[in-house]
Formats: C-alpha cells, structure tokens, sequence
C-alpha cells in the first residue's frame, strides 16, 4: 500500500512532464515551420557581414550539392523554430519545477536564466556587429587576382552558427562566476588573486575564438573577456560576500 502511495506522486510527474514535453514540441514544430517560410530572408541576415566584406558583384555564395540550400534553409529553419519556442519552452520549464522550488530559491532561478538570456543575446549581437565584420575583411584581404574566394553556403552557415553559439556561451563568464561564489567554491578576493592566469585564458581564449590571427580582431574580443571577469569580480563580491561572512562566523 505504501508503495503505491508513493509511486502516484511519481507517476503523476511523469504525466505532467511527458504533457509540457508534448506541448514544447508543438511550439518548435510551429516555430519550424514559421522559419522556414522565412528561411532565405533569415539565412539573408546571416550573410550580410559576409556580404559587406566581399566587393561588389562577388557578394554571393555558391553551393556544391544539389541538396545543399535545401538542408542548409531546413537548418535555419530548426534554428528559428527554438528560437521562436523559447519563450514556451522556457515557460513549460518554469512550470514544471516551480512548484518544487522555495520563494527565494524562484526568484534566484528567475533572475539567473533572465541573466542568462541577457548575456547570451549580448554575445551573439557583439560576434555579429562587431567580431564577424572585421574578422572577414581580414580573411577575405588574403583575395588576389588569382585567388579568389569560393565560399560555399553550407561551411559559411556552419561557421557563423558556431561562432555566434561560442560567443553567446562565453559571455556567459560574469554569471558563471556568480554562480561559483553563491556556493563557495571562489571568492572575490580569489578571483583578484587570479588576474594574471585569468588574462593568459582570456587571451588564448581569444586567439581559438577570434577567426583572424592578427592582434587587433583578438584584442577586439579580449577586451570585453576582460571587462566580464572584472563583473564575474564584483558580483562575487556583492553576491557572495553573505557565504563568506557565514563561513567565518562559523
């Protein structure tokens, strides 16, 4: 008997979980198919920091296979449905561990995946207005009278895809290291102590990252890596400092 009181919590999880699935799916599977229809715009903006760095009359790509832009336009297409379903997918989320949270414990979620979001969008916009533009002009630089680039649709959309992806997740560094303090596993005056090593990783980070070689495209991604340490810094120090002060009171 006991055992079948305890197994209809779990089943009703189950239920309400295989439910929000279903309903996540439908919105992506919605999205898909809002995106797609606006597939060849969407994949548009994607080349315009391309477009910009090509000279007039050569800005277009090229594909190889016969099934190439479909794939390519069906990748885009996926990529927008989430995007278009995140709100859902994340409100479904939300909905299902909600009730198994404290007052407090909801509002750190809240503001942890609001921060998230915030900075991920932070990246991808500064990888796009800023990082890819300069970062082109210089590959494309290497163009001569009998080199010429032939750039096909489907490596530049896995390119930039990834690009923006890695710039989205490093901009996550300052939420990273609030996270890191809250549990005690750095402090503020740790992470000061560490500046030198933490400017040898940002800078390597920013030469794999970068897709120039030159100092001034590396520097141009290195500067705001630093600037998000320094916040990862002061958020330790504000968010963290109750853990510390209980510790020590301890």
């Amino acid at each position: 008997m006991t055992d079948n009181i305890e197994g209809l919590p779990l089943i009703a999880h189950l239920r309400e979980l295989r439910k929000r699935l279903v309903v996540c799916a439908i919105a992506i599977a919605i999205g898909f198919g809002v995106s797609y229809a606006w597939s060849v715009e969407l994949y548009d903006i994607l080349k315009r920091p391309l477009a910009g760095a090509l000279p007039p009359g050569e800005r277009f790509l090229v594909f190889s296979g016969i099934v190439e832009p479909f794939f390519v336009y069906m990748k885009v297409g996926f990529i927008g449905g989430v995007s278009l379903a995140s709100p859902v997918v994340l409100y479904e989320v939300w909905a299902f561990i909600a009730p198994g949270l404290k007052k407090k414990e909801r509002r750190w979620f809240l503001s942890i995946v609001a921060s998230s979001l915030l900075l991920f969008a932070s990246g991808t916009l500064f990888a796009y207005y800023v990082v890819f533009p300069f970062g082109f002009k210089y590959l494309l630089s290497f163009s001569t009278g009998e080199l010429k680039p032939f750039l096909s649709m489907s490596d530049y959309f896995s390119t930039v895809t990834m690009l923006l992806l890695a710039f989205g997740l490093v901009f996550q560094t300052p939420l990273g290291i609030l996270v890191l303090a809250r549990v005690g596993l750095v402090s503020a005056r740790q992470l000061l102590s560490w500046w030198r090593y933490a400017l040898v990783g940002i800078l390597i980070a920013a030469a794999v990252l970068t897709p120039t070689p030159d100092v001034f495209n590396q520097m141009l991604m290195a500067g705001p890596l630093i600037i998000l340490y320094g916040l990862g810094i002061i958020l330790a120090a504000v968010f963290g400092r109750k853990k510390e002060g209980a510790g020590s009171s301890e």
